[in-house]
């Protein structure tokens, strides 16, 4: 049978409800449709998603296009002016069922009106998240579950609320049982996703912290070899949580954290709720119970006011956190947020500071796969030779090996951004 294509643009967060887009498609008899699950986290991802769209006009001239995801929440107009796109739906719509049945157009369905075409609503109206559970992700060796969508926070540099609405969460209840589904179908890892992950909770009975459902997770769910963990907060990170951290062996030895920038003033004038310190002393603590911890993190370069020697504060973060993994984003406004009215930095010193943070950031895994130089370590096997370790560190094997098992192997070296190694028999 004839499948959606789904294109996911973003965050893993968008690669579990592409999923689920793609379910309810099917479910709905949609199979002609191209849906384009966008990201609005910078002026650049809005521009990719309109280049992407238009690429696969050309390439699917006979099928429907749908867009939908932050982008398309936060500024429908800019792809309601496309002719390529038939209709474009909003986040607070798209993972429900009835929208695929009842209001995406059926093929030959032509002369929608603009309501019609454009299904786009309040997204801070939205109090409940979206009750879909999918039974795992075809062709993963590792699940995604969504636990938190939304966020209260108003960074001064960041659209992403306006796109997702308040911090709202799924009971632990209904995680739990999504997780011994995804289990009993055969995932050995799991990944618990959200937009602000450690705000999980304020909102469900007894206002449970990220700790609480974690330690429940690990609890409830003795089958369960492996649980991850998205993108953190490190301020917001609870004692319970800290515990599961330093001593659940479950709990794999990655982290990537919300950082944005290694200056106390930058981080106060991005309304961010760490400082220097804070990062510096959260890695060191988790470092000091687990030697095996490896950290990523975002970072921001070119943040309206940044001087040369704020910048050069952020670029010493990575040695002093002891990051490995670095995503880079070149600051670029976005219309609305209030950087975008505060004084910005050049252009082309944006763009040099951006390719310095990357360079550090080369560098600085280098570092980190050298330490893994002949040592044995536990890996999931994602392709026949291709695997990563419990820290997330991806390593190319010498021999194929099943996905989606679990098995040890030596390293016997590094090629690029990998490390090499051979599986033990």
């Amino acid at each position: 049978m004839a499948q959606p294509e789904i294109v996911t643009l973003g965050c893993r967060l968008n690669t579990v409800e592409s999923e689920a887009m793609r379910k309810a498609a099917m479910e709905a008899g949609h199979s002609d449709l191209v849906i384009v699950n966008t990201c609005a986290v910078t002026a650049e991802a809005v521009r990719q998603a309109r280049q992407t769209i238009r690429r696969l006009a050309r390439e699917n001239p006979a099928r429907r296009i749908i867009v939908t995801g932050c982008a398309a929440q936060t500024e429908p107009e800019t792809f309601a002016g496309m002719a390529e796109v038939s209709q474009i739906i909003g986040n607070d719509v798209k993972l429900k069922p009835e929208t695929w049945k009842e209001s995406v157009r059926a093929a030959g369905d032509f002369g929608l009106g603009e309501t019609e075409r454009v299904i786009v609503n309040d997204i801070m109206s939205v109090r409940e998240t979206a009750s879909h559970l999918i039974d795992g992700l075809e062709g993963r060796t590792r699940a995604f579950v969504q636990v938190q969508n939304g966020c209260d926070h108003r960074c001064t540099f960041c659209i992403i609320p306006y796109g997702r609405g308040n911090s709202r969460s799924v009971p632990m209840g209904e995680v739990v049982a999504q997780i011994e589904r995804l289990v009993d179908a055969g995932y050995p890892e799991i990944v618990l996703t959200g937009v602000d992950l450690t705000s999980y909770g304020p909102d469900l009975p007894g206002q449970p912290k990220l700790g609480t459902l974690v330690a429940s997770i690990l609890r409830n769910v003795p089958k369960l070899a492996r649980l991850r963990l998205s993108s953190l907060d490190c301020i917001e990170a609870d004692p319970v949580l800290m515990e599961m951290l330093k001593g659940e062996r479950r709990l794999l030895p990655h982290m990537h954290l919300s950082l944005q920038a290694g200056d106390d003033l930058t981080l106060k004038r991005m309304k961010r709720r760490h400082g220097r310190a804070d990062a510096i002393r959260f890695c060191a603590e988790l470092r000091e119970a687990r030697p095996d911890y490896a950290f990523g993190a975002d970072l921001i370069a070119g943040f309206p006011t940044e001087t040369e020697e704020m910048f050069g504060n952020t670029l010493r973060l990575v040695e002093e956190c002891g990051l490995a993994f670095l995503h880079v984003f070149p600051y670029s406004p976005r219309k609305g947020t209030p950087a975008a009215r505060m004084p910005q930095v050049a252009g082309p010193i944006i763009k040099e500071r951006a390719a310095r943070l990357r360079k550090a950031g080369e560098l600085a895994l280098l570092r980190h796969l050298a330490r893994h130089a002949g040592r044995t370590a536990r890996i999931l096997v994602e392709r026949e030779n291709v695997a990563r370790l419990d820290d997330f560190t991806p390593i190319r094997l010498a021999s194929p090996a099943s996905p989606g098992t679990l098995r040890t192997a030596k390293v016997t070296g590094i090629a690029g951004s990998m490390l090499t190694g051979e599986i033990f028999a």
